[in-house]
């Protein structure tokens, strides 16, 4: 399960990096900079190429928090919601650390049973 969370945690925070640049620098560099301007051209790169890249991480992303989802048995409710928190900027690193939080209550509990 440790691997399963270490895994998740990279994705998570890859992704969440990837979609605060995307969504609060490219998106305004497009659409707020002037028509032809540098900037504008800037906030163009940044969503066609980053926005691409962000999407195929995300899908990783979304495997490895079903792995990890069934590995450590979370609740459906409990793996929709830190999926859901998964697409809001900044929210998806308080996602991370609560799923994270969570996991490594239920290792510990695991341990427990098992000593």
């Amino acid at each position: 399960m440790q691997a399963a969370l270490l895994r998740y945690r990279v994705m998570a925070n890859i992704v969440g990096v990837l979609l605060i640049v995307l969504i609060l620098i490219g998106v305004p560099l497009k659409y707020l900079a002037s028509d032809g301007s540098s900037a504008q051209d800037a906030g163009e790169f940044i969503t066609t190429y980053l926005g691409i890249a962000h999407g195929w991480l995300y899908m990783i992303f979304l495997i490895m928090a079903a792995l990890l989802a069934r590995a450590a048995r979370w609740t459906i409710p409990f793996t929709i919601v830190t999926l859901l928190c998964g697409t809001i900027p900044v929210v998806s690193f308080r996602a991370e650390r609560r799923a994270t939080r969570h996991t490594r209550s239920l290792i510990a509990e695991e341990a427990q049973a098992t000593a």
